[in-house]
């Protein structure tokens, strides 16, 4: 029986996470030996004569520094092979997602639902009111953020997240802080739902709902959140 391509995928990913994962684990190992070994070759001497201390020291925190390095980048890459298979996208648009959200304060978990929600991870897709690419923003909210902004330039991967990303930051700071009622602006616009909060009145409409209940963190197994 022929299995489904995406099962296939989901597979692939898996066994490519193992590799990587086994690569990074065999490092920090690497790293630690390495540290031990300098610090017994040559830390060893310096304490039997007492000299250089500062220097042995200087090894342990450098070996310490690699370790706790090569940790984050296991930890990063698992989040974003998780978050690939979870979302049927190749590994490098996760990857774009995941940091740009995280570089611009966002959480991976709304970043992805929202890029969901408004594209279904298409870069090419437009709406009828003039919203673009991934996390369709129109030209006139993306110049406020990239001055020299045209189509062609929010069609670009990075610029695109980047920009929709910080747009829905700056929602949030002008919201308390409040993810409902910035993804809600996000959806109908600032002034719309500010309009409506100021009238009394309930500016849901289920767009909020929809991003948010999808939203679930990745936490790579193993970890120690």
């Amino acid at each position: 029986m022929t299995r489904p391509t995406h099962t296939v995928r989901a597979r692939d990913r898996r066994r490519t996470a193992v590799r990587g994962g086994g690569l990074l684990a065999g490092a920090i190992l690497v790293l630690a030996l390495g540290g031990w070994t300098r610090l017994r070759s040559g830390g060893a001497t310096d304490v039997a004569f007492g000299r250089h201390g500062s220097d042995a020291a200087r090894q342990l925190d450098n070996v310490k520094g690699e370790m706790a390095m090569a940790r984050l980048q296991l930890e990063r890459a698992n989040r974003i092979v998780d978050y690939s298979t979870r979302y049927q996208i190749p590994a490098d648009l996760a990857a774009s997602i995941y940091d740009i959200a995280l570089s611009e304060g966002i959480p991976p978990q709304i970043a992805f639902r929202l890029v969901q929600v408004e594209s279904n991870f298409t870069r090419t897709a437009r709406s009828t009111a003039g919203a673009i690419g991934y996390t369709q923003v129109q030209l006139a909210t993306a110049r406020f953020y990239e001055p020299d902004a045209d189509e062609q330039r929010l069609m670009d991967r990075d610029t695109n997240l980047r920009v929709g990303f910080r747009f829905l930051k700056s929602l949030m700071r002008q919201f308390n802080n409040d993810a409902a009622l910035a993804l809600l602006a996000y959806n109908r616009g600032p002034g719309r739902v500010t309009e409506i909060l100021e009238a009394g009145g309930n500016p849901a409409n289920g767009y909020s709902d929809l991003v948010l209940k999808g939203a679930r963190p990745v936490i790579p197994r193993g970890s120690t959140e």
